[in-house]
C-alpha cells in the first residue's frame, strides 16, 4: 500500500468533507488520519490515506478535479520501526503577542525536540484586556530527553506562561 499525504485548501461550503472522503473512497482508497479546519472562511486539511498501488494515479486524478479546492499530494513515509519516541502533550496558555509560536518551537527545537502536532487560538479575555494565546501541542522527544526540562524552558519565556502536561 502506498501512503499519501494530502494538503487542501479552498473557500469552505457544505458538504466538503464528504465531497473529499467519497473520492477517496471511490477510488479505493482509506482515510487514516486527518486535521480539518474552517479559518477565516476557507477549508484548510491535511489527510493521510493509503492506497494500492494500482489505484494510486485514478486516485490522484480524482483528488486534483475536485472543484474550488487545491489539492497537493505527497508521498508518505512509511515507519522503518515500530517503536514510537516518547510524546508529551502539552496545554500552553499565557497573553498573546507577535511571535509567540516563534518562541514556543524555538525552545522546543534547542532541546532537540520535534512540534507533531499543534492547534492554537486567540481569544479575548474582557477581565484581562489582553487576548488570550492558548495552544495544545504534541511534542516528540528525541531518547533520554527528560519531558521536565522541556516545560522548565517553555515556562522561561515569560513569567505569564502556562505549561500543563495533558495526560494520555
Amino acid at each position: 500500500m502506498k501512503q499519501l499525504v494530502l494538503t487542501l485548501i479552498g473557500k469552505d461550503r457544505p458538504g466538503l468533507v464528504e465531497e473529499i472522503s467519497s473520492a477517496v473512497l471511490s477510488h479505493h482508497g482509506n482515510w487514516l488520519t486527518s486535521n480539518l479546519s474552517h479559518l477565516a472562511g476557507q477549508f484548510a486539511g491535511i489527510v493521510q490515506i493509503e492506497v494500492a498501488e494500482e489505484h494510486l494515479q485514478e486516485l490522484q486524478d480524482a483528488l486534483r478535479s475536485l472543484a474550488n479546492l487545491d489539492v497537493r499530494i505527497e508521498s508518505g513515509e512509511a515507519c522503518e520501526n515500530n517503536e514510537e519516541p516518547e510524546t508529551i502533550n502539552l496545554v500552553i496558555t499565557g497573553n498573546d503577542r507577535p511571535g509567540i509560536v516563534q518562541e514556543l518551537a524555538t525552545v522546543i527545537r534547542h532541546k532537540g525536540a520535534n512540534i507533531t502536532h499543534l492547534n492554537s487560538k486567540q481569544r479575548s479575555a474582557p477581565n484581562w484586556g489582553l487576548p488570550i494565546f492558548s495552544a495544545f501541542a504534541t511534542v516528540s522527544l528525541p531518547p533520554g530527553t527528560v519531558k521536565e526540562n522541556v516545560i522548565e524552558a517553555l515556562e522561561s519565556i515569560t513569567s505569564d506562561l502556562i505549561v500543563d502536561v495533558e495526560e494520555d
